[in-house]
């Protein structure tokens, strides 16, 4: 994997957030594509609970500054960037005072899912992809974890399905275990399709459950990874027809073979 570019992007990373299988998954991979010689970013929002004196996180101001459209309403995007210690590993952080500033993740002190959390994912993806395209630096491959990043896949194939910096760029979606029970916000579908997402590619989010908001990344993804042993077999079923190369669960101490090569059958 020398020198290849994969661009991680996942709604959790350690250290920077608590141990769960996305988060530990969205460090362990980059770091074992890093120690093969490959060039990598990881990319996650920018959480109120993240402790940014303590992880040295500073705003980079050439990548700031840009107002994103969310909904037919501008919203600032603010970059911030940390280096994870010892390994030499960039992490770039995706903020909004709106979306980001309060102290959890996805929901309250409840457990309740914060009402937003449709227009937040929106913003992480378009956030993502505005920032990769001022580094000007060309992926391989978007890797891409947990379901609050489920909305890039699907940005990139139609938003910016004009961008000729990722002309060549694979997209692949690890899956994960079911995470929350609820919908987001029933107008998610409109404000997808508010930036010109034909209804036919999104109808699944007429319902944007966890299953359903998968299962619309999935079918704009070119390859699948199932992440965890414990994907619903209705999911697993739909990874399955979809007719997307998948790789299937791969234990701790046997991912780093099978994910990179499933990174190499696509091509690299």
């Amino acid at each position: 994997m020398k020198d290849k570019r994969i661009l991680y992007v996942s709604s959790e990373v350690v250290p920077y957030l608590a141990e769960n299988e996305v988060s530990l998954m969205s460090y362990d991979v980059p770091k074992m594509i890093n120690d093969q010689g490959g060039q990598i970013r990881i990319f996650m929002p920018r959480y109120g609970n993240i402790n940014e004196r303590r992880h040295q996180l500073h705003e980079v101001i050439r990548l700031s500054g840009m107002n994103l459209v969310v909904n037919d309403l501008d919203m600032p995007l603010i970059i911030k960037v940390a280096s994870i210690p010892k390994e030499r590993i960039q992490v770039y952080f995706i903020d909004n005072d709106e979306y980001f500033k309060r102290k959890a993740t996805f929901a309250d002190e409840e457990g309740v899912l914060y009402p937003d959390n449709d227009e937040r994912a929106i913003f992480f993806a378009k956030g993502v992809v505005e920032t990769v395209k001022k580094l000007n630096w060309v992926p391989d491959i978007i890797h891409v974890h947990g379901w609050l990043a489920a909305m890039l896949p699907i940005y990139m194939k139609h938003y910016y399905k004009n961008e000729a910096l990722f002309s060549e760029t694979k997209i692949v979606t690890s899956v994960y275990g079911q995470s929350f029970d609820e919908n987001l916000d029933l107008e998610m579908i409109n404000k997808v399709k508010f930036d010109g997402v034909p209804h036919e590619s999104v109808a699944d989010l007429e319902t944007p459950n966890y299953e359903n908001i998968l299962k619309a990344s999935i079918l704009h993804s070119d390859a699948v990874i199932i992440a965890s042993p414990n994907v619903s077999s209705s999911l697993t079923k739909f990874i399955e027809s979809s007719g997307k190369p998948f790789l299937p669960f791969a234990t701790k101490d046997a991912f780093a073979d099978a994910y990179t090569n499933f990174y190499k059958s696509m091509g690299l």
